[in-house]
């Protein structure tokens, strides 16, 4: 059931902190049906259902956004804070004014490109959910298998099996994150990607569902 959260933009003093949008209604009456994807201080990114176009949109024409209560989207906790519903008070050790960017990490692929352009020494933080199928009886989160063993094959051969990491650029400036929500400091700048810990990734299915505030 829909409950018509209701945020005015223009009154916020920082970002808004929802995630999970449902329609984005202008000052010109017009309504938009989609997710709410990135928020900064002076324009949101908002990707319109249907044709997957991101539109960026200065907050001066935004009207209000309605959200859909994130207890109502399977599997997904809504980002930092409780129950996906936070005011505009830095929650979870997330610095007010962050801007924010929902991610779908799938297990099948090496890295999913984030959209997201790191400087070096900026702070990132993240939240995920979901669960991976990384092969028989094996099933874990973020934080990856419990005692995992050493392997050399992997990007990060010591850190656990199927947990979630990070990578910036092109090269081999790679990062663990598990389920530690961080701050990250970039030891580099360039685009920002992630993938799980793994060597082969014919046999998984699933996905992490990563909130990246940054």
């Amino acid at each position: 059931m829909k409950s018509q959260l209701v945020i005015v933009l223009l009154a916020l003093g920082g970002t808004a902190t929802a995630t999970l949008a449902d329609t984005l209604v202008l000052q010109n009456g017009r309504r938009i049906q989609g997710e709410l994807v990135g928020v900064s201080n002076r324009e949101i990114e908002f990707e319109e259902r249907g044709n997957r176009r991101t539109l960026r949109i200065p907050r001066n024409e935004i009207a209000r956004i309605e959200f859909d209560d994130a207890d109502d989207r399977p599997g997904f906790g809504g980002g930092f804070g409780n129950g996906g519903n936070r005011d505009n008070d830095a929650t979870g050790g997330v610095p007010r004014g962050m801007r924010e960017r929902r991610v779908n990490v799938k297990a099948r692929e090496p890295w999913t490109d984030t959209g997201i352009e790191i400087r070096r020494g900026q702070e990132i933080f993240f939240s995920a959910d979901g669960e991976i199928r990384w092969g028989p009886n094996r099933r874990d989160g973020a934080a990856g298998e419990r005692n995992s063993p050493t392997n050399p094959n992997r990007p990060l051969p010591d850190r656990p099996a199927a947990a979630l990491i990070g990578r910036i650029g092109d090269g081999n400036d790679i990062f663990f994150i598990g389920a530690d929500p961080g701050p990250y400091r970039a030891r580099s700048g360039g685009r920002l990607y992630l993938g799980v810990n793994d060597d082969v990734f014919t046999d998984n299915t699933g996905s992490l569902r990563v909130v990246v505030a940054y």
